[in-house]
C-alpha cells in the first residue's frame, strides 16, 4: 500500500484522497495483471497514473503533471476504452464506481458505471 501511496502522491494527488477501497482494488488488479502480490513500484505508478488523471482531469492532471504526462495519460484512457477490458479500463471503471472520476471528464466521454442485467 506504501508504493501506491507514494506513486499517487508522484502523481500528484494526495493518497488520503483516494479512499482505502479503490487502493486495495488498484492493487488487486496489480496483482491480475501479473505484477503479484507486491508491484513493483513502477506497476504502482502505471496505476497511480490513471487513477490521477481520472481523478484530477486534464487539467488538473496536467498542472500537476506537465502537458507531456498529460497528453500520454489521455491516449492511455482512449485507448482503455477502445479496448473495452484492459488493466486501465478497469481503474477506469474503478474510478466511476467509486464516485471518484472527474465530472468533465466523464461527461466528455460519456463514462457511465451501470450494472449489467441478469
Amino acid at each position: 500500500m506504501r508504493r501506491l501511496d507514494d506513486a499517487l502522491r508522484a502523481a500528484g494527488l494526495h493518497p488520503n484522497l483516494v479512499p482505502d477501497a479503490v487502493k486495495i482494488a488498484s492493487l488487486k488488479l496489480l496483482k491480475a495483471a501479473g505484477h503479484g502480490r507486491v508491484p513493483a513500484p513502477e506497476a504502482c505508478a502505471e496505476a497511480a497514473g490513471m487513477l490521477a488523471y481520472c481523478m484530477l482531469g486534464d487539467y488538473g492532471f496536467g498542472v500537476e503533471n506537465g502537458t507531456a504526462r498529460g497528453r500520454a495519460l489521455k491516449a492511455r484512457l482512449e485507448a482503455a476504452l477502445d479496448a473495452g477490458d484492459s488493466f486501465d479500463a478497469r481503474l477506469v471503471l474503478l474510478t466511476l464506481h467509486a464516485g471518484l472520476t472527474q465530472n468533465a471528464l466523464a461527461d466528455r466521454y460519456k463514462l457511465q458505471a451501470s450494472i449489467a442485467p441478469e
